[in-house]
């Protein structure tokens, strides 16, 4: 009976319930030590009838192993490891050991358990029990987290269990507290009925509801040993001191075979038993820690009854023993797949600089990246540095650390390895690398004066050198500028085309794409379009360079120039490689690109979903600077819907700045949007306000800038105030002539007819609507209802109504509800009575699906199966299938092959 938990009890239950079900959830239970989490967990274990059950618990000494806590809990399901895509199975094995790893995205191992945990779900329920996981390997508990986060309808039930201030977002919470008086009363009675009226209140008073200390403390007054005098000794103490006393009973040599238990990674008797003969201890001496309750035995392990158990063995244990059981662990760990152990060993023992020690660490760090445990990687170079004299061996193995950590988004951690590997050498090259992990460091806190200005020291450094590296970092260091304003990105670009780079170089080609993109968005240079199509051309040949980051810079490109459809394209391309080879770390900048691009192209749904996708990434990976432009791009999308709130919600984050005198990176994105909001619910003058903002502020060379030019020139003239729209016309036309892009001139014709005199309107708005492409049915429409209020205040009515009437129809087909209401008023006014506009109904039925449903529908649509549909999505395979099954008859229909007629949908969410 569990005392004074019947709520949490009840949780877990419907837990399990839903799980019976077909249904998956999480729950993450924290407390302090001895609260009871284990006991619940044992409840867990106890009322699972129907499904099966997978157990691991996290062993603090293991924390710098990376994927150890992952394996323990996974080995009953490995056996379905074939069963996964083979990106993932790769990735999985490499993790465990089980093959060569592969260098590759961290989160792929996290997308592997997902899978993993579905097939293993395929034969009925499955309860998975994760305990102490504050003690998991960084590696594990990312990768364990990843997964929780994305279990849907597996049938999988996962409960984790951890200290106080395990940090697990996204996962239901159930945070444990002491016991109340009447239920601590009652467990003490139940197990303490001897204990005099005094040495109960003393006991209550000492334990403070906690469970662990309520049965622990009456065992020391039993034995005559004193809890406390005066003031109450912290629980954790009090407790701690409860175990020792009855480990202090115990006979010498099972005391040292305790502390060698506890210093042992794995629970591995036979490693143990081997270890502990040194110190005069054979196996029966494990009889009296087993027999007084401190241990369970079996045939293969030796496991602590309780992890304080554990913890006060080793904590109260002399130091200078401890290093003689880490000496003797160290020796009985003789096998080549124990390296890694063994040199965690070595190292625990090792007090002063120590090479070969140093180099055995610096093996292990090499192993652990190949795994993805980049966690384990840095802690390895980082002792290993400890252990090295000063020197470059110590200087590079520190900014190894550094750059393993980087993986992991400590930032501050990995500044300071930087910092001091930086301090302790002279190596230019060093260095250089030092300063790359700063301005990582910088660029994800958002923080982009700070790494543009790191970054063009570091190409400085190396132009002569590598000039090719020293273009990597350029690029990187215009990415910055181009957030900063006109004269950064400026001088940004002239330093990377002053780069010597060979012209054979394919970084030379996008360089001198990316060079032209910028000097023809702030105004300068060459604009000539030849030169342009030809730069696209040389840049595309070489793949844009190759590496990820350089492909992203051509899309951007490719967006800066109007060619948005080449744009999609090569960011889709982009995100398919992402998603095939499972690199989730780099997805939400290839998403936000794509979600960009479908913005621009009038596929408002689809732009929505990849955003929403991008944006939940880059909030579970901590990526600031993504996190405000893919918020930017987002409430775009929700002012043409009109949504006032999610509009200036997604705005505010889009605005925060992380650093200060800078713009906020999504500050363009974030003032088109809420500019395009007062447009829509004809709010003019506030309109004009942000947009002469945007316009006249520091980043008006961004993709904003020049693309809201229209709405700008609408707000002018809706005030009577034509002359503030003649300087931006100006650049939109000159834009238009460098592009030759037809939707680019279809604006023009729109901006001019607006300020044209009524000979010559009509023309210009026909002229228009011919320019305008199919596909850009929102931009359509906008012209055509200009194009109808136009027509009814001269008095052609009739013509009024045709084109007011298309504008309608589009816009309540777009879910653009304030332009759809703008225009069925102007309908009234032409005497034509029209329905209110509703809600959207996305040319078909796809707009009665939730997001996740119309992601999955349109790859099932386009023929994929669910297990490929689920490694597109990090999804699993069974979590597909339901949304499917729940899609199905929404969309009124019964097999997958009906889901290719479905009209494709550009509405708005």
């Amino acid at each position: 009976m569990l005392y004074g938990r019947s709520d949490e009890i009840s949780v877990i239950d419907r837990l399990l319930a839903d799980c019976r079900t077909g249904r998956s959830g999480c729950l993450l239970i924290t407390g302090e030590p001895g609260m009871g989490k284990t006991a619940l967990m044992e409840h867990a274990a106890s009322a699972a009838e129907g499904l099966r059950v997978m157990r691991g618990t996290a062993i603090e000494s293991e924390a710098h192993l990376p994927f150890a806590g992952l394996h323990l809990l996974l080995r009953p399901a490995l056996d379905r490891t074939d069963a996964l895509p083979a990106p993932q199975a790769r990735a999985l094995r490499g993790a465990f050991g089980l093959a060569p790893a592969e260098p590759g995205d961290r989160m792929l191992v996290g997308l592997a358990v997902l899978s993993l945990l579905a097939e293993f779900a395929d034969g009925g329920p499955v309860l998975c029990l994760v305990d102490d996981a504050q003690w998991l390997d960084r590696a594990s508990a990312e990768a364990l987290l990843f997964a929780a986060r994305r279990l849907d309808a597996e049938g999988t039930a996962l409960i984790i269990t951890a200290r106080t201030g395990f940090d697990a977002p996204g996962l239901a919470h159930l945070p444990l507290k002491g016991l109340d008086a009447p239920a601590a009363a009652g467990l003490l009675a139940e197990h303490a009925a001897t204990l005099s009226p005094a040495n109960r209140y003393r006991v209550l008073a000492e334990a403070q509801g906690n469970p662990l200390a309520l049965l622990e403390l009456p065992l020391a007054l039993a034995a005559g040993r004193p809890v406390a005098t005066g003031q109450a000794l912290p629980m954790t103490d009090t407790v701690q001191a409860a175990f020792l006393d009855r480990v202090r009973r115990l006979p010498e040599p099972s005391r040292h075979l305790l502390l060698v238990a506890a210093a042992e990674d794995t629970g591995d008797r036979d490693v143990v038993l081997r270890a502990a003969a040194p110190l005069g201890c054979r196996p029966t001496d494990l009889v009296p820690a087993e027999t007084a309750g401190l241990l369970r035995v079996d045939n293969r392990t030796v496991r602590f009854r309780h992890p304080l158990v554990r913890s006060a063995v080793y904590q109260a244990a002399p130091v200078s023993l401890r290093l003689v059981v880490h000496t003797a662990l160290a020796e009985a760990l003789h096998r080549p797949e124990d390296a890694d152990r063994r040199a965690w060993h070595h190292a625990v023992v090792a007090t002063g600089p120590d090479e070969q020690v140093a180099a055995e660490l610096e093996s292990t760090a090499r192993r652990a990246i190949e795994r993805s445990g980049y966690a384990a990687a840095a802690a390895a170079y980082e002792r290993a540095a400890q252990l090295t004299e000063s020197g470059t061996d110590r200087a590079r193995r520190l900014v190894l650390a550094a750059e393993a950590i980087a993986e992991e988004g400590d930032i501050d951690r990995m500044v300071e390895l930087a910092r001091h590997g930086a301090a302790s050498t002279d190596d230019p090259a060093l260095t250089v690398r030092a300063i790359r992990v700063r301005a990582a460091a910088a660029f994800h806190h958002g923080l982009l004066r700070t790494a543009r200005r790191l970054l063009t020291e570091a190409a400085e450094l190396t132009r002569d050198d590598d000039p090719a590296l020293a273009a990597h970092m350029m690029l990187d260091a215009v990415h910055a500028a181009w957030y900063l304003g006109k004269d950064e990105i400026a001088d940004t670009a002239d330093r990377l085309a002053a780069l010597p780079l060979p012209p054979e170089e394919p970084l030379a080609h996008v360089a001198r794409l990316l060079t032209w993109t910028v000097r023809s968005a702030i105004g300068q240079g060459d604009r000539d379009h030849g030169t342009l199509t030809r730069r696209i051309a040389a840049a595309e040949r070489t793949g844009f360079g190759g590496p990820h980051d350089t492909i992203l810079v051509g899309a951007t490109s490719l967006q800066a120039a109007g060619q948005d459809t080449e744009a999609h394209r090569v960011a889709g391309e982009l995100l398919a490689r992402c998603r095939d080879r499972g690199w989730i770390g780099r997805t939400p900048p290839a998403l936000a690109c794509v979600a960009r691009t479908s913005t621009f192209l009038g596929r408002h749904t689809d732009a929505w979903d990849e955003a929403t996708e991008a944006l939940n990434i880059a909030q579970e990976l901590g990526h600031r600077q993504w996190i405000a432009e893919i918020s930017g791009v987002l409430a775009y999308l929700a002012a043409v819907t009109g949504d006032e709130r999610r509009c200036h919600a997604f705005a505010d984050d889009a605005l925060a700045a992380p650093e200060p005198d800078a713009a906020p990176p999504g500050m363009s994105w974030a003032h088109w949007a809420l500019a395009l909001l007062d447009l829509g619910h004809a709010r003019w003058e506030s309109a004009r306000t942000r947009l002469a903002a945007l316009h006249t502020g520091p980043v008006s060379h961004q993709l904003p800038g020049l693309r809201s030019i229209p709405d700008l020139v609408e707000a002018a003239v809706r005030l009577g105030r034509p002359a503030d729209a003649r300087e931006p016309l100006a650049r939109l036309t000159a834009w238009a002539h460098d592009a030759a892009q037809p939707w680019i001139d279809a604006h023009v014709q729109r901006c001019r007819a607006l300020l044209a005199p009524e000979a010559d309107a009509a023309e210009l708005y026909r002229a228009a609507l011919r320019l305008h492409p199919d596909d850009r049915r929102f931009e359509r429409a906008r012209t055509a209802l200009l194009y109808g209020e136009w027509l009814r205040r001269v008095r052609r009515k009739s013509e009024a109504r045709n084109q007011l009437r298309d504008a309608f129809e589009t816009f309540r087909r777009l879910g653009a509800t304030p332009w759809a209401e703008r225009a069925r008023a102007e309908l009234d006014a032409t005497g034509e009575a029209v329905p209110g506009a509703g809600a959207a109904d996305g040319t078909g039925a796809l707009s009665v699906l939730t997001s996740q449903e119309r992601k999955i529908i349109r790859l099932a649509a386009r023929g994929l199966s669910n297990r490929d549909i689920a490694a597109q999505l990090f999804l699993s395979p069974r979590t597909v299938g339901y949304h499917l099954y729940k899609a199905f008859p929404k969309l009124g229909v019964t097999a997958r092959t009906e889901l290719a007629a479905l009209a494709p949908t550009d509405a708005a969410p």
